[in-house]
């Protein structure tokens, strides 16, 4: 096989495993064996690497004493051996559930198999032993064995807990049920030896409320191993003498389930997923102290790695995960809503706190009718709220220059009044027409040039005048700008709407922006007419309204669409991911309009998709005005981070120096990504 296709998951970093369940016929190996054989063959036209079976499969678990028959552990050597002849030219590493012997033992065991060959056997390492288990009944024990080998299907098969299992590109570590419930889970171990894929095959019946405990310790293990977990449990065919099957699958990735299946089918049952590897990498170096249990806690004996050779399919692979559009605002309404809610009461409690600090009693803030200085506004409000400081020791300016609308002054000054603040206009064009004379620019003279220096007079004489109107009345200036604009450099620098005393929106980007003002329209803290005002600013067009003309000076025109640059500000500064590896994603979340994945109250002109050229284009821009801005971020002022997605001041997150050039970005870009 050749190289993957760019339109291939595996060329990017991830892996595609799945979580499989048979229907099981009790105490029948060869049957069971077909059955598995038959799910492998489905992995193997999916692209699947890597696919993981339920405990005892072979047998099912629920045979009791019959584990120990001499007949039905001949028929499961068997079985193995048909399974790794029959498996010869298919693609996934597999690893099934078997009782195996070893001397006058027998094990509880996962057996790996891969193109022909049994590639090791794992021992479950703890036996559960208590209400319906009683496992010490039939098994030893697997804790300790190491460095041991069993002769399993006509091979000398590495045998013991001390196995990984190693393709290029990732590694795999297996543990068994009730394993992952214990304090220390073997694949704890695993994962710091370096398996980024773990599996466990468990049996684990049902009974209410169980299913949520088991979805509780994969998502936690993945998350604490900074791995992927892929569980499979027994379901279709097992007894039901005593207890229950549901067939319980999922597959998490540190924390996040990625895929899971309806419980309690009837037949066989598989589900898959892409597991991002190299996201997982990057997350272990940059958290240290993943490296710290490494070196505190290393294995008592060494694992041995065995190797195997897995080639991805070489053309198009749909990504199978779902990738949200807006990673700063989740698509799911309850969780945005979630988030909504903290993010909103974060910024109002950093508000709130610099405010006690600073002994002020004033804030002073200028209001454009824009998205960002509407949420700063709403924020300083509930902080005085918070305070018990009238909100009439909110000093509010609207500040037109040449170029401010009608409809975005009438909406600042609609929200002035709404929020019950102390509201002032003050003109700003009779000192930026002083000052562009002063500095003998055109317009000055009465020529309609409007270039950076015109623009910026105007930004500049906003800030400027927020600054001696707090030093004048004692208050605090709050800032506006978010953490899109900062990423971008889309501000302007030392005194303009870079600068103020404290900025709660700094971390928030522009697309969560606009849901945090959403979320206090329908909170039920203001009135209907103060709700519609905030739809209507929502829906106003994004513009600094710096050059006047009939046509708008549309923001996303000169920095590109805020939902496709907070996509790549959320990718590259979260995971350090390549530029190449950021537009795979973004063409996967956008390249198809479709109708699910929005969050709630989108605009229309939101809803639309990005070819992978627009993407590519928008990116390029991204990384220019990145790196070209770090100065920019070296001098912010102080502020709260309000998302995981991670914040931009020198403070906290980021730290880059402003000479930094983004050449080998953009060569990594334009090498990867075809034309």
């Amino acid at each position: 096989m050749g190289s993957p296709s760019f339109f291939s998951p595996y060329r990017h970093g991830f892996v595609r495993v799945a979580a499989a369940v048979p229907k099981v016929k009790l105490a029948d190996p060869a049957s069971n064996a077909a059955a598995v054989l038959d799910l492998v063959r489905q992995g193997h036209d999916q692209g699947v690497a890597v696919m993981a079976f339920p405990e005892l499969g072979l047998t099912g678990y629920s045979i009791d004493d019959l584990l120990q028959q001499e007949v039905l552990l001949d028929a499961v050597e068997a079985a193995i051996a048909s399974l790794a002849e029959e498996s010869e030219k298919l693609s996934p590493m597999f690893v099934v559930g078997a009782p195996l012997r070893d001397g006058g033992r027998l094990y509880n065991a996962a057996v790996a198999i891969h193109a022909g060959r049994v590639l090791g056997v794992v021992p479950k390492s703890f036996l559960p032993n208590y209400r319906e288990f009683y496992e010490r009944r039939w098994f030893t024990p697997g804790a300790g064995v190491a460095g041991k080998a069993l002769r399993l299907a006509g091979q000398n098969v590495p045998f013991g807990t001390d196995i990984l299992f190693k393709a290029d590109g990732f590694t795999v570590g297996v543990e068994i049920c009730e394993d992952v419930w214990t304090p220390n889970p073997p694949s704890t171990a695993q994962a710091l030896a370096g398996a980024e894929i773990l599996l466990n095959l468990s049996a684990s019946n049902i009974t209410i409320g169980k299913s949520e405990t088991r979805r509780l310790l994969c998502a936690s293990q993945s998350a604490r191993a900074v791995a992927a977990y892929v569980y499979s449990a027994a379901g279709a065919g097992e007894s039901s003498t005593d207890v229950a099957w549901d067939g319980h699958l999922d597959i998490h990735e540190m924390g996040a389930l990625l895929a899971q299946t309806e419980r309690f089918s009837t037949g066989p049952t598989w589900t898959l997923a892409d597991v991002d590897v190299e996201r997982i990498r990057q997350e272990r170096m940059r958290v240290g102290s993943f490296g710290d249990a490494m070196a505190l806690a290393p294995s008592a004996a060494p694992f041995r790695v065995v190797a195997f050779d897995f080639a991805p399919p070489a053309g198009d692979l749909a990504l199978a995960r779902a990738v949200e559009r807006f990673p700063f605002t989740p698509s799911d309404p309850a969780k945005l809503r979630e988030n909504c809610y903290e993010a909103y009461n974060i910024q109002v409690q950093g508000l709130a706190r610099r405010v006690e600090a600073s002994g002020l009693k004033k804030l002073v803030i200028g209001i454009s009718g824009g998205l960002d200085s509407t949420q700063a506004l709403l924020v300083a409000a509930k902080a005085m709220d918070q305070l018990s400081l009238p909100r009439e020791n909110i000093l509010a300016y609207t500040l037109p220059g040449f170029a401010t609308s009608d409809r975005t002054k009438s909406n600042a000054w609609a929200l002035m009044r709404a929020m019950g603040v102390s509201a002032v206009e003050l003109d700003i064009r009779p000192a930026a027409i002083q000052m562009l004379k002063d500095l003998d620019h055109p317009f000055g003279r009465g020529e309609p040039v409007y270039d950076v220096t015109f623009e910026n007079v105007q930004a500049g004489l906003r800030t400027d005048y927020l600054f001696r109107l707090a030093n004048h009345h004692g208050g605090l200036v709050v800032g506006t700008g978010d953490l899109s604009e900062l990423a971008l450099g889309w501000c302007t620098y030392g005194v303009g709407d870079h600068m103020s005393h404290y900025n709660p929106n700094c971390g928030a980007a522009k697309t969560l922006i606009q849901h945090l003002i959403r979320f206090v329209a329908h909170s039920g803290d203001v009135d209907a007419a103060t709700t519609a005002l905030l739809e209507d600013i929502l829906a106003t067009e994004i513009s600094p309204e710096l050059v006047p003309g009939e046509q708008t000076q549309a923001t996303e025109s000169f920095v590109g669409p805020y939902a496709l640059q907070d996509f790549n500000l959320y990718y590259m500064t979260r995971y350090g991911m390549a530029p190449s590896k950021i537009a795979f994603l973004a063409w996967s979340a956008w390249h198809d309009a479709g109708e699910g994945g929005w969050p709630v109250g989108l605009p229309d002109a939101a809803r639309r998709a990005y070819d992978l050229a627009e993407i590519r284009k928008w990116l390029e821009l991204f990384l220019k005005r990145f790196f070209a801005n770090q100065f920019k971020r070296s001098a912010v002022p102080n502020g709260p981070k309000i998302s995981s997605g991670g914040a931009l001041s020198p403070r906290g997150d980021w730290r880059m120096p402003s000479d930094a050039k983004a050449d080998a970005w953009l060569a990594e870009l334009s090498a990867n990504i075809p034309r």
